[in-house]
């Protein structure tokens, strides 16, 4: 069964790297003189600065930290948009007073304790 809270939770946090990366790759994309390899290169400083991001701001481990890196590099907020159907919307999760989550979908440990 598809776990579609972990799923919305992996693509937040892509859709902020997702920011972060875009940002990195603009400033920086001068650095080639032709954009031939700047796809290779997008995919990489994705990949990277998610490891990073994930290691720093939660307890992920390197296999969900690539996933996210390459949700990001994809575009997350595309993702999320067309299983917007299937995961509850921004509103929801704002509006509601009391949310349960099960242990097994905390994204960070410390919350778990």
């Amino acid at each position: 069964m598809l776990n579609l809270d972990y799923l919305q939770q992996l693509l937040v946090i892509a859709i902020a790297l997702s920011a972060i990366t875009c940002a990195v790759i603009q400033k920086t994309k001068s650095c080639f003189k032709t954009s031939k390899y700047l796809c290779i290169y997008s995919f990489i400083i994705n990949m990277l600065v998610g490891i990073i991001f994930c290691y720093t701001f939660t307890n992920i481990k390197l296999p969900t930290s690539l996933w996210i890196g390459f949700f990001s590099f994809i575009g997350a907020d595309t993702i999320y948009k067309s299983l917007e159907g299937k995961l509850a919307s921004h509103t929801d999760l704002i509006s509601r007073k009391t949310v349960t989550i099960s242990k097994e979908n905390i994204i960070n440990e410390e919350d778990n304790k």
